[in-house]
């Protein structure tokens, strides 16, 4: 099978990042089934997203879907877990400005990407643009990653931990593919 990249360090990059949502995916998926349907149904329909995002990650990687397809669809897959655990149903947070500013920041990454995954010139982004998505979910998943460590550890702390990383995870995926994209077509 001929693979969308040539350069080894892009191809690590996609790999690894594919390995490792799958793997966190996975590790989730157990989650649902340990601690029963009824407690984490939330988890389970992120975790489709998720998958669908992985599973076009790897389309994308050999040449089975075609640029702008890989972009709409794994944008509205991020934006539905943004919209689903950060927006509509956020996690209950130990301080109120934390839970505001992870608000916020999650709109913000949600317009981010409606403006840069939506536009109709969309090779025209540059590496920069890519980066501020990314950015914002790792400040995003930190601000979480910080709040649990103020709460107290208890069973699902490293289920929670886990589930932080995924959506990250998967947003560097995708600007490691378009900044190679970006990189062919200027």
């Amino acid at each position: 099978m001929q693979t969308r990249f040539k350069k080894n360090t892009k191809v690590f990059d996609v790999v690894i990042t594919a390995v490792a949502a799958m793997f966190s995916v996975g590790m989730m998926l157990y989650g649902v089934f340990h601690y029963g349907l009824g407690r984490t149904w939330p988890e389970l329909i992120l975790n489709l997203f998720y998958i669908a995002c992985l599973v076009m990650i790897w389309m994308y990687f050999f040449n089975r879907l075609k640029p702008h397809q890989f972009n709409y669809w794994c944008s509205v897959c991020v934006g539905m877990t943004i919209l689903l655990r950060d927006i509509l149903f956020p996690p209950p947070l130990a301080f109120e400005v934390l839970h505001l500013l992870c608000l916020v920041l999650s709109v913000m990454l949600l317009c981010t990407l409606t403006y840069f995954y939506a536009r109709k010139n969309w090779r025209s982004y540059t590496k920069r643009n890519l980066w501020v998505i990314c950015i914002i979910d790792i400040i995003i998943a930190s601000l979480y990653n910080y709040d649990i460590y103020l709460e107290p550890i208890n069973e699902y702390t490293n289920y929670m931990l886990t589930e932080i990383w995924i959506r990250p995870t998967i947003t560097y995926g995708l600007v490691a593919c378009f900044v190679t994209e970006t990189e062919q077509n200027t």
